[in-house]
C-alpha cells in the first residue's frame, strides 16, 4: 500500500447563490481536490478549502505549498503511517492546515478503502443514531433573513445558523427577524465570524436573550482569547469558539480562561481527521461539547467530517452544509432538509464524477514518487 503518485485539481465550486460572512463574499468556492494512488491502485481523495481569514493561505499559495512541499513528504509512505505522515508534514512547513488536511483525508480514505470498510469503523465505530445539521443564511436584509428562514422551515430544516457581524448596526434585527419568522419551529444559531467588538457582542447578545438563540459564535476576533473570556463572564448565553481554536495548544488557551461553552472544530483549521481527533477528546476531557464545521467543502470534505461526528461522542453538532450550497458537486450525496445519512462504503463513501471534477478544474499538477519514475 505504498503511496507512490498524486494528483491536484485546483477548481472553483459553484454555489447556488453567493455567500457572504462578516469578512468577505464568496460568488464561488475556491478548492483544491487531491487524489492519491497507492502500489496496489487503490486511491483516496482529499481536499482543501484555504481561506486568508481562517486558515492563513491563499489559494494560489496553497496549490503551490501542496505540489512543492507537502506532497514530497508522501514518499516511502504506505496509506497507514498517518502518524508519520502528520511528523513530517509539521517537520517541513509551520500551519497551511488546509492543504494537510487534504493530505491527511487523501490518505485515511486510501487507509479504509484498502481494507473495504467505511471510514469511520477505523476511527472508532459509530457512536451516534443519525446528524442534522443547520440550512445557513448569509448576512442579509432583516426581511431577506425572514422569508429565506420560513421557507428553510418549511422544507424540513429543525436548525438554522444565521451570519451576523456586519457593521450596519443592523444584527439585532436580523436576529429578531429570524426568531419571529422561525416562531419556534427550529433552533436558532448565530455566527459573527469575529465581526462584533466585545462591546458590540455583549449589546447584540442582551437584545436578543429572548430570541431562544442556542449560542452565538466566534463573536470577536480570533485572537481575543482574553476577550472571549471577558465575555463569557459577563453574559449567560453559551458562547462557542471557532476561528480561534486551530491547534491543542489553542484548545487548551481557551480551556484555562473559561473562553467558551463549545468549540467549532474544523477539518481545514485542524489540519485534517487526525489532529481533528485530538481537538475533539481535549475538548471531552474539558466538559466541552463540540460542533464539526463546514468551509464549504465539496463532497470529499463534507464526507471526512461526517465520518468524524459519528465517530466522537463529544461531536454533538455539525454544519457540514457544503454539498446544499454547491450548484455542482463532484459526487452526489444523500443529504436533504439537513438530515445526514451514515455513509455504508468503503473509504469515504463515495463516487467521485471525474467529469464534473474535469469541468470546475482551472489547474492541474501531478507528483510521483522518485522510486517509481
Amino acid at each position: 500500500m505504498l503511496i507512490v503518485r498524486a494528483e491536484i485539481h485546483a477548481v472553483r465550486l459553484p454555489l447556488h447563490q453567493p455567500f457572504v460572512v462578516s469578512y468577505g463574499r464568496f460568488d464561488d468556492m475556491p478548492s483544491i481536490l487531491l487524489r492519491i494512488v497507492t502500489d496496489d491502485g487503490v486511491e483516496g481523495w482529499g481536499e482543501a478549502v484555504p481561506d486568508p481569514h481562517v486558515t492563513g493561505e491563499t489559494f494560489e499559495g496553497a496549490i503551490a505549498s501542496l505540489q512543492h512541499t507537502l506532497l514530497p513528504c508522501l514518499e516511502g509512505l504506505t496509506v497507514f503511517d498517518t502518524e508519520a505522515l502528520h511528523l513530517r508534514m509539521d517537520r517541513v512547513l509551520r500551519g497551511n492546515a488546509s492543504i494537510k488536511a487534504a493530505v491527511d483525508i487523501a490518505v485515511h480514505d486510501a487507509f479504509a478503502t484498502a481494507l473495504d470498510v467505511p471510514l469511520f469503523k477505523v476511527l472508532g465505530g459509530r457512536l451516534h443514531d443519525d446528524l442534522t445539521q443547520p440550512y445557513v443564511i448569509s448576512i442579509k436584509t432583516p426581511e431577506e433573513v425572514a422569508d429565506e428562514a420560513s421557507t428553510a422551515v418549511s422544507a424540513g430544516y429543525t436548525e438554522i445558523k444565521l451570519k451576523v457581524g456586519c457593521d450596519d448596526g443592523e444584527d439585532v434585527r436580523r436576529i429578531r427577524s429570524l426568531h419571529r419568522a422561525v416562531d419556534g419551529r427550529a433552533r436558532l444559531r448565530v455566527d459573527a465570524n469575529q465581526g462584533w467588538s466585545r462591546a458590540t457582542a455583549l449589546h447584540v447578545i442582551n437584545q436578543t436573550a429572548d430570541c431562544a438563540v442556542q449560542w452565538y459564535e466566534q463573536p470577536l476576533p480570533a485572537d481575543e482569547i482574553e476577550g472571549m473570556a471577558a465575555l463569557s463572564r459577563a453574559t449567560d448565553a453559551r458562547l462557542m469558539i471557532d476561528e480561534g481554536v486551530h491547534s491543542p495548544a489553542d484548545l487548551l488557551r481557551a480551556i484555562r480562561l473559561s473562553a467558551a461553552d463549545m468549540v467549532n472544530i474544523k477539518l481545514m483549521k485542524a489540519g485534517g481527521i487526525k489532529p481533528s481527533l485530538v481537538l475533539a477528546s481535549l475538548a471531552e476531557a474539558a466538559g466541552m461539547l463540540c460542533q464539526i464545521g463546514s468551509m464549504v467543502e465539496s463532497a470529499i470534505g463534507t464526507m471526512a467530517g461526517v465520518h468524524v461526528a459519528f465517530a466522537h461522542s463529544a461531536i454533538m453538532s455539525n454544519e457540514l452544509v457544503g454539498p446544499e450550497m454547491i450548484a455542482e458537486d463532484i459526487a452526489k450525496l444523500a443529504i436533504r432538509s439537513g438530515r445526514v445519512p451514515l455513509p455504508e462504503g468503503p473509504g469515504l463513501g463515495i463516487s467521485i464524477d471525474r467529469d464534473a471534477v474535469d469541468r470546475i478544474t482551472i489547474a492541474r499538477h501531478q507528483w510521483a514518487s522518485p522510486s517509481v519514475r
